[in-house]
């Protein structure tokens, strides 16, 4: 076996039928696939020994996040590449085949992420890879766009983990989700590591994912999820930029809480908004800081030209969805 699929779930029995069964579908066999349950309070565990017995299921006694959940399953597989999809999913017959191809295209590949169209919109895109800005935004390149566009392979600033493989081995060398970060930016984050190492985060157009979105966390925007993506855009910054990047990033960055903030409060998340940053700042030495390496100087320089870049073609996306 090649490859493993890994699935976090938690109470998300509703959506395992159809996750499952596309699996079951697939153009290869060559792969095994694993659910990662954490402590799900419905029908799940039941569900999935009764009707998929050749899935693989490991049980959490508590709900360890999609980190944490995930962290278990990449450490408890031996295959050489492990293909982590969200519940809330149902594949394309090809996804599998296609999503190892694309992989295996080159040895400095980190990851590759699918191309994920909306569940219920199937004429309009969900994601085509995720970016990362300047500003400390972090966005689904695409969305909304017609589902026939983006249709090159081409390289992205990180793999959406809602449907993407990853190369096991470099976990070892980068370090595996944080555990910290529970849910959220968790995925930009590895990407954004494995990126100071020197490999590459790719797109792959023809491994297709249906994606329902907000699955586990039931909306796009909630309490839950505003505060810890905002903690979370902390400890992504903190770790990831060395202090002379972090200075010279400072205006920007706080240009981009404060827009953000604006833009909470004016939906009636901007309690939770600020105590997610204020958590962030006051635990943010917790975290693993990625250690500067003279030999990686080159990969930092290229990746502040990428966030400079990525916040134009967040702007450009960003006026073509208003227009429409």
């Amino acid at each position: 076996m090649k490859v493993t699929v890994i699935i976090p779930n938690y109470n998300g029995f509703r959506f395992l039928k159809d996750c499952l069964t596309s699996l079951e579908n697939q153009s290869t066999k060559e792969f095994e696939t694993l659910v990662i349950d954490n402590a799900s309070s419905d029908e799940s565990v039941t569900y999935i020994k009764e009707n998929f017995p050749n899935v693989k299921l490991m049980v959490m006694e508590k709900n360890l996040g999609f980190s944490g959940g995930v962290n278990v399953g990449i450490q408890a597989v031996k295959t050489p590449y492990v293909l982590l999809l969200n519940n809330d999913t149902e594949v394309d017959k090809y996804f599998v085949e296609e999503m190892v191809k694309a992989i295996e295209k080159s040895p400095n590949i980190f990851s590759v992420s699918s191309k994920m169209i909306q569940f219920y919109n199937r004429e309009k895109l969900d994601d085509a890879g995720d970016l990362y800005g300047i500003l400390g935004w972090g966005f689904q390149r695409g969305i909304d766009a017609p589902a026939d566009s983006y249709t090159k392979c081409e390289e992205i600033f990180s793999a959406c983990a809602g449907a993407a493989i990853y190369r096991t081995n470099v976990f070892k060398q980068i370090g595996y989700f944080d555990e910290m970060h529970f849910a959220y930016l968790e995925d930009i984050d590895v990407g954004y590591r494995g990126k100071i190492a020197g490999y590459k985060n790719m797109y792959c157009p023809t491994a297709i994912v249906y994606h329902v979105g907000s699955g586990t966390s039931g909306s796009k925007y909630n309490s839950f999820k505003v505060k810890l993506a905002a903690r979370n855009s902390v400890y992504l910054n903190y770790k990831n930029m060395p202090m002379i990047q972090l200075i010279i990033n400072s205006v920007p960055l706080a240009l981009g809480w404060l827009l953000k903030w604006r833009f909470f409060k004016k939906n009636g998340f901007e309690k939770e908004y600020v105590e997610g940053l204020k958590e962030g700042f006051a635990t943010r030495k917790k975290c693993r800081k990625v250690p500067f390496e003279m030999k990686h100087l080159k990969n930092y320089i290229v990746i502040e030209w990428q966030l400079i870049k990525n916040m134009f073609i967040y702007c450009i996306e960003f006026g073509k969805r208003k227009i429409k």
